[in-house]
């Protein structure tokens, strides 16, 4: 289990800079499955299903977190798969908190 998932989101204080690639890469490794896209402004990680039901109780689960951090991702839904995608929009690109909920995610799945 990452360390991550014993931390808390903070709020980024304005003019925080968003993570560097470098930063960014670093994070991936305690976040097994998540990528960053080209840019290295969004994690993000697909998760596969059985089924309807086994899909909303991830997304349900994975809603709590959000509530809980305040922090949320976008979540693409379809029956047996979800999209997850983590941004800090607020400082135009990733965080630590992005990293924080992402393993928080991977717990639930016990990875």
């Amino acid at each position: 289990m990452s360390d991550l998932t014993r931390k808390s989101c903070k709020p980024c204080a304005p003019g925080t800079p968003p993570l560097s690639r470098d930063q960014a890469r670093a994070l991936l490794e305690q976040t097994p499955g998540w990528s960053l896209n080209d840019t290295a402004t969004e994690l993000s990680r697909s998760f596969k299903f059985k089924n309807y039901h086994e899909t909303m109780a991830f997304v349900n689960a994975q809603a709590w977190i959000a509530h809980r951090e305040d922090h949320h991702p976008d979540i693409e839904v379809g029956y047996n798969r979800c999209h997850v995608r983590f941004s800090t929009h607020s400082i135009g690109g990733l965080s630590e908190n992005d990293y924080i909920c992402a393993a928080k995610i991977n717990a639930l799945l016990g990875e």
